[in-house]
């Protein structure tokens, strides 16, 4: 408090910038909650975010050696990782693929992290022996700050798929192990027991290795709630810096993050049907989720032409396309847009099933679409969507596998039984377009395939789709 009234008396227009920054963090996050005020709340958040950082380059002061004020001076530096930084980010963000969007989101998650890492080593390197309570909140943040970095980096190269699904055997009771020794370092060393650097820095290499092995085991199907879970997880450590550093804007900023990421890691996993405990130690989708599935004997598949795709649905009332992570690597959005015009001109109402895990991180069908300017009324939750699926004549599943898959609600020995899923048997006909008849990023075989009422539609899905667009303007 003393501080807080320090900053208000000799720079109130500091503070008032980094109450206009919160403000805007605030209001950005509201307007985020909707895709049509999407991308204006972003823009007001980053403004936010660029006065707060002008604030304190040109307006933040600390006390000197001898007391009086000064302010920051290594303006070289400063702007240097500016302009770096912003060079960089901007190229990334350009010549992102919207496939590559999870894990460039994971990666920059990271970036985040390890940010607050280096705040608690710079803080320990400035004072090795700060008030005890400064003391905590240095060491808990350079742990979650660790763990968030190491998890976020091997959940980048496990969505391009530079690193690979692996089980350590006896993995759950290392990674114990070793959060227990984080626990009990963390004690020593904040207690005062020790003043060894070592174990400072023991605490660091423990975390870097536990934010590594707890990711390493999950599988594919859950990295969504990986993401939003590391994510909170940067959002928590950031606030700590802004504990250490007595920055409203700061504290403000991680506060909302941390918020934000728990609230839709819980999101997810209800949507999943599975706790945050299940999610962490099941390795859905890995090694697990594998096992025996690919033996099932199915029967066989009914393939579907172009030609016939085109005649049933040209001539159905109502048509519901599910868009899954195939749509995204055929970049697809565009020409699926153009489907869904082309049959609504036709008579036909068209709406998308949205799933909240479909893809590889929360919400990438709606950006996904919302890139090809789908109106967002069209995009159905998974709720609304199977209320509809009893009426509706075509389900058109572009690239879904996993949130369609029918052994969810059938079969108690199948890894996703009891996740919610979209019911596309309850349709009049389902057509599914995929490459090949391989499982889906869970690993696990989709009995959707054998059903009577399921076609398959092989092929790229860009180049289906503008074959099926063709024919549909000429039937």
């Amino acid at each position: 408090m003393e501080q807080f009234q320090e900053l208000l008396s000799t720079n109130p227009w500091l503070l008032l910038a980094y109450l206009i920054g919160s403000v805007t963090f605030i209001l950005g996050l509201k307007m985020l909650s909707h895709p049509e005020t999407a991308r204006k709340g972003n823009l007001i958040a980053a403004g936010g975010m660029i006065i707060s950082i002008f604030a304190t380059i040109f307006l933040y002061q600390y006390k000197g050696g001898e007391g009086q004020p000064v302010g920051l001076h290594n303006y070289v530096w400063i702007f240097s990782a500016l302009v770096i930084g912003t060079i960089v980010g901007t190229l990334a963000a350009k010549k992102v693929q919207m496939t590559a969007m999870p894990e460039m989101v994971s990666l920059f998650n990271g970036m985040g992290g390890a940010c607050a890492m280096l705040i608690s080593l710079i803080e320990y390197r400035n004072d090795s022996m700060p008030p005890m309570g400064k003391f905590l909140i240095i060491v808990l943040g350079m742990i979650i700050g660790t763990v968030s970095f190491a998890g976020s980096v091997i959940a980048w190269g496990k969505l391009n798929g530079r690193v690979k699904d692996k089980t350590i055997p006896g993995g759950q009771a290392i990674n114990f192990l070793i959060f227990a020794g984080i626990i009990i370092l963390s004690i020593m060393v904040v207690g005062g027991f020790s003043t060894s650097p070592y174990l400072f820095y023991g605490i660091l290499v423990l975390a870097a290795m536990y934010g590594v092995l707890f990711v390493m085991p999950i599988g594919g199907a859950d990295m969504p709630v990986v993401i939003s879970l590391l994510n909170s997880f940067t959002g928590v450590a950031a606030a700590f810096g802004g504990f250490l550093y007595n920055n409203p804007v700061m504290l403000t900023g991680g506060i909302l993050v941390g918020s934000a990421g728990t609230i839709l890691t819980i999101l997810m996993c209800k949507a999943m049907n599975r706790s945050l405990k299940n999610v962490l130690i099941g390795s859905f989708g890995g090694a697990k989720a594998t096992a025996g599935g690919p033996a099932k004997d199915q029967g066989a598949f009914k393939e579907i032409s172009v030609n016939d795709t085109a005649t049933l649905m040209a001539y159905a009332q109502k048509v519901l396309i599910i868009p899954g992570y195939g749509l995204a690597v055929a970049q697809a959005q565009h020409i699926c847009h153009e489907l869904e015009k082309v049959l609504e001109e036709k008579g036909v109402e068209v709406n998308y099933g949205i799933h909240p895990v479909a893809g590889r991180m929360p919400g990438h069908m709606n950006v996904l679409l919302a890139e090809a300017d789908v109106p967002y009324e069209k995009l159905l939750e998974m709720e609304d969507a199977n209320d509809q699926m009893g009426t509706t004549n075509v389900v058109l599943i572009l690239g879904a596998n996993d949130v369609v898959n029918p052994a969810a609600k059938d079969d108690p020995a199948s890894p996703i039984y009891g996740m919610p899923i979209l019911e596309v048997e309850k349709a009049d006909h389902v057509i599914v377009n995929k490459r090949s008849m391989k499982p889906g990023y869970a690993g696990i075989e989709n009995d959707l395939f054998f059903k009577p009422k399921t076609s398959m539609l092989f092929g790229d899905a860009k180049k289906v789709l503008q074959s099926l667009v063709a024919e549909l303007k000429t039937v």
